[in-house]
């Protein structure tokens, strides 16, 4: 995946453990190096993460007691809206309306926030359940065509009887499929439309080898499917090729559209440590002008570490 950005909101590992790397190759090629650069950068190393978990752990606190105060006060703006403690006149509909959309935003915030704070310290955790691919889509899709209805755009879903049942988090799935179809309808045009599609895939994954040797493609073609192929494909404005990877760095926003989003730069990056915790990858294909399609597979046979971990296998 794309490496990070420098960003003070985010964790610098690989940045040290690559400056930890060109210390020890400059001691082993000069063979007048000591141990104290690395025991040092080591130390610096392990303050940093210590420093960054309590920041995180702090914030999620903060964000998990905003909770249920603002849920309340979502309940009573939906009390009013209502109209079951008295009619409103057409200005008070307006007010309360533009309340319960700024109410909503700050509920997705916090949701956001804790799920990418759970991501972060591998508290990650699967629940894989034999389902109907199709079924978890269609739900999905169920319950996102009205707000795409709002904002005149179509969504369109067409179940795929070639697509197995098998073992997966439905709710994830649901989850990594929500941050998509809002990504799609945030930036997708009134009068776009918007396509989910499953289908079977044959994933000739790269097979691991020692260092310094190239890694090749399996020798022999697969015959039978091994995973799932999940899209969400748009007729949006498409994402210039430089970004096709930094899209899905933490709070990340594409230059030009800061003003377009409500969102904090997160759905995507959650979606791929989602799609990761299952042994799976996601990826975008976009030119400007011409839509985006972004697609994750999910293995038919999850490794067993993501079985047991679900922790994101970056």
């Amino acid at each position: 995946m794309a490496a990070n950005p420098d960003n003070t909101c985010l964790p610098a590992s690989a940045g040290v453990k690559a400056a930890m790397t060109r210390v020890r190759s400059q001691d082993d090629s000069d063979g007048q190096g000591t141990a104290a650069p690395t025991s040092d950068l080591q130390q610096d190393y392990n303050q940093l993460a210590e420093r960054f978990a309590r920041t995180t752990n702090a914030l999620a606190s903060a964000a998990h007691d905003l909770k249920t105060p603002l849920a309340i006060l979502n309940g009573y703006i939906e009390l009013l809206q209502s109209e079951k403690l008295g009619p409103l006149n057409e200005k008070q509909r307006d007010v309360i309306g533009d309340m319960r959309s700024s109410g909503q935003r700050l509920q997705n915030f916090i949701q956001d926030f804790l799920s990418y704070t759970v991501l972060e310290t591998g508290e990650l955790r699967m629940q894989y359940e034999p389902g109907d691919m199709n079924a978890t889509l269609s739900e999905v899709c169920r319950l996102w065509s009205p707000r795409f209805q709002e904002r005149g755009l179509a969504l369109y879903f067409l179940a795929n009887e070639k697509v197995p049942v098998f073992s997966f988090d439905s709710p994830k799935i649901q989850r990594v499929i929500s941050n998509l179809l809002e990504n799609a309808s945030k930036f997708t045009p009134s009068g776009g439309t918007v396509w989910l599609h499953a289908e079977p895939y044959m994933w000739e994954r790269r097979l691991a080898t020692k260092p310094g040797v190239e890694r090749e493609r399996r020798r022999h073609p697969l015959l039978v499917p091994n995973a799932v192929k999940v899209s969400v494909s748009d007729t949006g404005p498409g994402i210039p090729p430089e970004y096709h990877l930094e899209v899905f760095d933490d709070f990340f926003r594409l230059p030009g559209t800061e003003n377009k989003s409500d969102g904090m730069g997160l759905g995507l990056a959650i979606a791929r440590r989602l799609v990761n915790g299952m042994g799976g990858k996601l990826w975008v294909e976009s030119e400007p002008g011409n839509g985006c399609k972004f697609s994750f597979l999910v293995p038919l046979n999850p490794s067993s570490n993501a079985r047991q971990k679900g922790k994101t296998n970056e």
